[in-house]
């Protein structure tokens, strides 16, 4: 098992936040450094450190994040109009918490360049 990361420690309850979906697979909750309206960071409740290191087990696990970021959008009204999943791997690819989470960022027109100036 993979060493213990803040959001094994949100997962668990032993950090609060402000959780938007939870089920045996995954735990959304709002970022608290949001670059969007709507900044929801959606994790595997199963501590994978990152894209690098998923499994052929970890299929179906991959595949239900992406299910929870459409019932996330559909939540939020933002299904149509659209939103950003991204999944940031290793240090150069900017991963700060070396649990694999997907960033989900709606509200307004995110830019090709960037995030929305207007949170």
């Amino acid at each position: 098992m993979s060493e213990e990361t803040i959001f094994t420690k949100i997962i668990k309850g032993e950090i609060p936040s402000k959780q938007v979906y939870h089920d045996d697979l995954v735990t959304a909750f709002e970022d608290i450094n949001p670059k969007a309206k709507h900044h929801i960071l959606i994790v595997t409740n199963k501590p994978i450190p990152t894209v690098s290191d998923v499994e052929q087990e970890d299929e179906q696990l991959m595949g239900h994040l992406f299910i929870v970021a459409r019932k996330i959008a559909e939540q939020l009204g933002v299904a149509k109009s659209g939103y950003r999943l991204i999944v940031n791997c290793g240090k150069d690819g900017c991963q700060e918490v070396p649990h694999i989470h997907m960033h989900f960022l709606a509200g307004g027109n995110l830019g090709l360049g960037g995030f929305p100036e207007n949170k």
